[in-house]
C-alpha cells in the first residue's frame, strides 16, 4: 500500500472532506449488512490522514487539534463506525508522544507514517469499574515481558497493524504494550453486536503469554503524574464524533423533507418543506447542532493553547472546555438523531431506509462514558475552583 505523507492543516481537511463523501454515499449499506470496511480503512491509511499528528521532526504535519477535532466530525457525519475506528490510533499515537523513548518515537512514528495502523485492548468486562485493569505484563528475566489477560470492546483491533495493550506491572502501575496484531498468543475475535456503530468491530481481544520486547512497553503511569492533555485530546474525538452524527443526521432529515415527504394537511402549505411548524423545529435542531459545533472548535482551541503552554491551570481549562463540548455533544446527537422521524414522518420508520443508524449510533456512542460526570466537573470548576481530575476520561 502506497501511503500519502500529508503536508499541512489544510490539506488533511481537504483529504477529509473528500473521504467523507466518499464513505458517506455507501453508509447506509454497509450499516445495514453489518459489512466491515476494510476497504475503508485502508483508504483512510493511505490517504495519509492516520498519520497526521506526528511530530514535524519525524516527518509529519502536527496538525492542530482543532484540526483532528474538524476531521472526527467530518467523517462521523459520514459513517460514525468508520469515524470510531481510529480514536484510540490517535490516543496511542499520542501515548508515544508523550511517553515514548526518542528510540521509541523514531521507530513508531515511522510506522505510522508508512500506513501502519493502532487498535486498541484497554477495557475490559466483569471488573469493578472501567479504570479496574486485571490485565498483567509480568517481567522476563531478559528484560522483556509477558502479557495475559481478556479485553472487551477493542475497536480498531480486527483492522490494527498494531495493538496497544492497557495493563499493569508487577507494582500495579499503568503501562500501553504495543503489540503486533499477528502475535502467538494473541487473538482478536470479531464477536461485536452492538446495535449502534455496527461495523467498528468492538470485539475482544485475548492475550496467552504474550511476548512483547522490553523496547515496545511505555509507563502510562506517568502521564498523570503531571499536566496532562491525554483524557482531553481522547474526549475531544468522541464529541467530534457525537457532533459529527447530530450533523449527518440533520442533513439527512433536511433531504428526506425536502424530496420524500408529504405537508400534513393542516398547514396549508404545498410541500413538506414549507410547513411552517417544521421550518420551527429545523430551526430548533440547526441551533442545538450549530452549538455543539462551536462547542467543540471552542474546546479544541483550548488543547491547542494548552499544547502550547502545558501547565496546571492550562490543562484544567481544556478539560473543562472538552467536558462541555463533549456533555452538549452527545445529548444534541440523540436528540437530533431522535427528531429526524418526528419532522419527517411515518415512511422515515421503515426499516429498508434505516434511517435509524443515526440515532442507534448516537444512542451507542453517547454510552462511551456518562455525561453527568462531565457536567459535575464542570460545575465543581465553576462553582469551587477545583481543578478537574487526571484520567484518560475527561
Amino acid at each position: 500500500m502506497t501511503t500519502k505523507v500529508i503536508a499541512d492543516d489544510v490539506e488533511a481537511l481537504t483529504v477529509a472532506r473528500a473521504l467523507a463523501d466518499e464513505f458517506r454515499a455507501t453508509a447506509s449499506e454497509r450499516d445495514a449488512e453489518r459489512r466491515l470496511p476494510h476497504e475503508e480503512v485502508d483508504r483512510l491509511s493511505a490517504s495519509g490522514l492516520l498519520a497526521v499528528t506526528v511530530p514535524a521532526e519525524h516527518g509529519g504535519a502536527d496538525v492542530r487539534q482543532e484540526t483532528l477535532a474538524e476531521i472526527f466530525r467530518l467523517l462521523a457525519s459520514a459513517d460514525a463506525s468508520l469515524a470510531q475506528i481510529p480514536q484510540s490510533h490517535f490516543v496511542y499515537v499520542n501515548v508515544i508522544r508523550r511517553q515514548g523513548t526518542p528510540r521509541q518515537q523514531e521507530f513508531f512514528h515511522s510506522e505510522v507514517l508508512a500506513g501502519r495502523r493502532f487498535g486498541n485492548a484497554q477495557s475490559e468486562a466483569g471488573t469493578r469499574h472501567v479504570q479496574d485493569i486485571r490485565t498483567r505484563l509480568t517481567p522476563r528475566p531478559d528484560g522483556s515481558h509477558t502479557l495475559t489477560g481478556v479485553k472487551h470492546y477493542a475497536t480498531g483491533a480486527l483492522f490494527a497493524d498494531w495493538i496497544p495493550v492497557l495493563a499493569r506491572a508487577e507494582d500495579d502501575t499503568l503501562h500501553v504494550a504495543y503489540v503486533p496484531r499477528d502475535a502467538p498468543g494473541l487473538t482478536v475475535i470479531d464477536d461485536w453486536d452492538g446495535m449502534g456503530q455496527r461495523t467498528t468491530a468492538s470485539g475482544t481481544v485475548r492475550l496467552d503469554g504474550v511476548h512483547v520486547p522490553a523496547d515496545r512497553v511505555l509507563p502510562h503511569h506517568l502521564t498523570f503524574r503531571g499536566p496532562q492533555l491525554h483524557g482531553a485530546i481522547a474526549q475531544l474525538l468522541h464529541a467530534a464524533i457525537d457532533t459529527g452524527i447530530a450533523g449527518g443526521a440533520l442533513a439527512e432529515a433536511a433531504e428526506f423533507v425536502r424530496t420524500r415527504s408529504r405537508p400534513w394537511f393542516e398547514s396549508g402549505a404545498e410541500t413538506a418543506a414549507e410547513d411552517p411548524l417544521l421550518i420551527q423545529r429545523f430551526g430548533e435542531l440547526a441551533l442545538q447542532v450549530r452549538a455543539s459545533e462551536a462547542l467543540l472548535r471552542e474546546a479544541a482551541r483550548r488543547v491547542d493553547a494548552a499544547r502550547a503552554d502545558l501547565t496546571e491551570e492550562s490543562a484544567a481549562e481544556a478539560s473543562i472546555a472538552v467536558a462541555a463540548a463533549k456533555a452538549h455533544a452527545a445529548r444534541t446527537a440523540v436528540e437530533v438523531a431522535g427528531a429526524l422521524f418526528e419532522v419527517s414522518g411515518t415512511r422515515s420508520a421503515l426499516n429498508s431506509l434505516n434511517l435509524h443508524r443515526h440515532w442507534r449510533d448516537a444512542r451507542t456512542h453517547t454510552l462511551h462514558d456518562p455525561a453527568h460526570w462531565k457536567i459535575q466537573h464542570i460545575g465543581r470548576y465553576v462553582l469551587n475552583s477545583t481543578k478537574p481530575p487526571r484520567h484518560g476520561l475527561l
